[in-house]
């Protein structure tokens, strides 16, 4: 083990971030076997992918606890945000959260058979149909985002203020360039 770990770490030895992971290893691995590519990339793009999984599993047990499926608090987090009566219809829930109405519709009648949420008519078309929070999915939106947002922090403890924020304008700038 000992052998394979030197190995790995003298893979990594100029992998340009002076940081030993995986992915770093990955990186020096394909270095040594393809020197006429530049493998830096997934310095930025695969870390990024370990840690969107990693904080997945560290950010849902709140939700899960709570009885909520994967996405139901992102449909009851946006129909808070928009603020009182906490009401978007399907389609505005859709743009929002960034998923198909069909995906939303699913999801509105979990949260509906919960009571955190209730369908009516809406009042510019007899047709359509607003979702909006009950009082208890208010009440349950507020405690998890509180929640989330700790579990967030804790996340992001090893950054300084500064780095958060230089690490945020940077991943805005990757998002605008890449929708």
């Amino acid at each position: 083990m000992q052998a394979m770990r030197n190995e790995n770490e003298n893979e990594n030895e100029n992998v340009g971030v002076g940081v030993d992971d995986d992915v770093a290893g990955m990186v020096g691995q394909w270095r040594r076997e393809r020197p006429d590519l530049d493998a830096s990339p997934m310095l930025v793009v695969g870390r990024l992918f370990r840690l969107a999984d990693g904080f997945d599993r560290r950010l849902r047990p709140p939700f899960a606890a709570a009885g909520l499926g994967n996405g139901d608090f992102d449909v009851l987090a946006a129909l808070r945000r928009a603020g009182d009566p906490y009401s978007l219809s399907a389609g505005e829930l859709s743009r929002t959260v960034l998923v198909t109405t069909g995906a939303i519709t699913k999801r509105v009648d979990r949260l509906e058979a919960k009571g955190l949420v209730a369908r009516e008519v809406a009042d510019e078309d007899a047709r359509g149909r607003r979702i909006t929070l009950t009082p208890e999915g208010v009440a349950l939106t507020d405690r998890l985002m509180g929640e989330h947002l700790a579990n967030q922090a804790r996340l992001l403890e090893a950054l300084t203020a500064e780095e958060r924020d230089t690490l945020a304008e940077l991943l805005a700038r990757i998002a605008a360039d890449t929708e």
